[in-house]
């Protein structure tokens, strides 16, 4: 309990240390606002203007659509760095089929707040981070539609995560609170537990409630988006020639206006039946079976709304460096739209295991195989847009192609899961984590790292060291395939999933278990040195890194790929050297 305790302390020093230090970077202390002329948030914009406040107050009252996709960035690293830490801490745990460095009930802990953060606290916000900072930019609009409830949508968020990670600073100073035990997933009746037991008591409700916070949250982003795109599009963005980026983010956002509502009533149901007594899903109410049905019927859309962004991102990124226009850009499109319709209709593939009706098993194997037609359709555009092109392996080139292959292993992996057949052969094995990893970070995460490399220079003025960027993408690479891969074989060996130790002595080959257990332990720990050097990259970087010397560091007008917001990249440049060397604004 002692090093349990320990550990704890160390996160939440670690996330206090990173926000006492956020408010001393001076180079944040200024505000410019669209249109002021601005290069960025870097040395060249040192001076304060009178329309908003400098320092911490300008960050906690802001509502211009750049500021709030960097307080995003910013949550969705944090978040990442927690549930990064959970991670390897599991990992360390599981080098040996012993119980040797976490209890059981602190890895079910970490195992539960490593899904629902890297999910809900880093998946979604990351992404939103991405459409704040560049959907205005991209389809020539002023701001976002609601500015006021975008800043009221992030804001929503950092007390949804203390709400979700509460139940680790509480358990030393109240009893009958601890870490929620749940899982992601929550099933009942594992959820309904009582107490301080095993689940971690009151600290499962206080995981609900902050996870109703970062429902509301995204659904409050998902309108505001909705709106702007259809409502903020500049005169010459029609949607014949609106970016791929924008279409991934419009269909997401209708994907969390349909299925994020779903979860929050869920999730309030749960919370009666945990502390009013109702029987939602209780044995002798509507049952277990009812939780699974409701909360899938969120969960597998939850899987595109964190895919499908990406998608845009790499779509939007890789013909920048190939040399060509997108590939079949309409059919891209219409991959897109057809993966938003389809993926309310593949929930049940989570439940082949229940014993639900074989008929019904079957129409949900048939439109879990057809999903994977659009997403075919995106691979195979992207590969042809790099086949015979003039490829630039810069970093963000390196991480979309990277995004590619990962994904082509996690699409192919879950096309066996669609089968029921296999999928009763491979269920609840770490098969799945496999294929699951696969796609949230060998896919996900890949495209954000492409998409920060790609627009650092324009968000700070600077560039970022290259060389490190290149090992970054290698390590990254490497360890999460050594990771993903050694789950995969796990799975195929029969190995469950979320046991913090598999002494199991009835169970042939537990060698190999022990083998493959430590080539992931291995790749995980390659990929925190990985990240651990893109931190220092962007850090150092973002303070000390080289002024860019044009508006287009990327040289995509050579290339014939210059986008809207490198065009008002360029403006604001040009607008800030005319005005530093005397001269006057053009609206005067």
């Amino acid at each position: 309990m002692a090093n349990e305790l320990a550990l704890t302390i160390l996160m939440g020093v670690l996330l206090l240390a990173i926000g006492l230090w956020l408010t001393r970077i001076e180079d944040w202390r200024s505000y410019s606002p669209l249109g002021s002329g601005a290069t960025g948030y870097g040395e060249g914009s040192r001076e304060a203007t009178a329309e908003k406040p400098a320092g911490v107050l300008r960050w906690l009252t802001t509502v211009d659509h750049k500021d709030i996709g960097i307080l995003y960035g910013i949550f969705g690293v944090i978040s990442f760095a927690w549930g990064g830490i959970a991670v390897i801490l599991m990992r360390t745990e599981l080098a040996t089929a012993a119980q040797d460095v976490l209890s059981a009930t602190m890895y079910n802990a970490f195992l539960t707040s490593h899904g629902i953060t890297m999910l809900f606290l880093f998946g979604t916000p990351i992404l939103a981070a991405f459409g704040n900072y560049f959907i205005p930019l991209l389809i020539g609009a002023d701001d976002m539609a609601f500015p006021r409830i975008n800043a009221i949508a992030f804001w929503l968020l950092p007390p949804g995560a203390l709400l979700i990670w509460g139940g680790f600073f509480l358990e030393p100073f109240l009893s009958g609170v601890g870490p929620a035990e749940t899982s992601w997933t929550m099933y009942t009746p594992l959820s309904l537990g009582e107490g301080a037991g095993a689940l971690g008591g009151s600290g499962v409700d206080l995981m609900l409630l902050g996870l109703h916070l970062t429902g509301v949250s995204a659904t409050m982003g998902a309108i505001n988006f909705i709106a702007t795109i259809f409502t903020e599009r500049g005169e010459d963005v029609s949607w014949a020639n609106l970016d791929i980026f924008s279409w991934t983010m419009l269909t997401q956002s209708g994907l969390i206006l349909f299925s994020f509502p779903l979860l929050g009533s869920a999730l309030i149901m749960l919370l009666l039946d945990r502390n009013f007594g109702t029987l939602f899903f209780a044995a002798e109410g509507g049952g277990a079976l009812l939780w699974q049905h409701l909360f899938w019927f969120f969960g597998h859309p939850e899987v595109y709304i964190l895919v499908l962004p990406p998608m845009g991102l790499v779509s939007l990124i890789l013909p920048k460096f190939a040399g060509r226009k997108l590939f079949g850009f309409k059919y891209v499109v219409y991959s897109t739209l057809a993966i938003g319709v389809l993926s309310f209709g593949v929930w049940a593939h989570h439940m082949f295991s229940t014993g639900i009706d074989p008929r019904l098993r079957a129409s949900f194997m048939a439109v879990s195989l057809a999903i994977a037609i659009p997403s075919a359709v995106k691979t195979f555009n992207w590969i042809t847009t790099m086949w015979n092109g003039k490829l630039r392996l810069t970093t963000p080139m390196l991480f979309s192609i990277g995004f590619v292959q990962n994904f082509i292993i996690g699409g192919v992996t879950g096309v066996f899961l669609a089968a029921v057949p296999v999928d009763l052969v491979l269920h609840d094995t770490y098969y799945v984590v496999g294929h699951f990893h696969f796609i949230v970070f060998g896919a996900i995460g890949f495209a954000v790292f492409a998409g920060i490399y790609y627009w650092f220079p324009m968000v700070t003025g600077r560039m970022y060291q290259r060389r490190l960027g290149v090992w970054h993408f290698w390590l990254s690479i490497i360890g999460s395939n050594v990771v993903f891969l050694s789950m995969v074989v796990l799975g195929y060996l029969g190995h469950p999933r979320r046991y913090s130790s598999y002494d199991f002595a009835s169970v042939a080959p537990v060698d190999l278990y022990t083998i493959f257990h430590q080539l992931a332990t291995v790749g995980a720990f390659i990929m925190l040195f990985g990240q651990l050097i893109w931190l220092w990259n962007m850090f150092q970087s973002w303070r000390e890194g080289p002024h860019i010397d044009s508006a287009d560091p990327w040289n995509l007008e050579e290339h014939g790929q210059v986008t809207n917001e490198w065009e008002w990249f360029a403006a604001q440049r040009d607008d800030s050297v005319a005005l530093a060397d005397g001269g006057e604004d053009a609206e005067n």
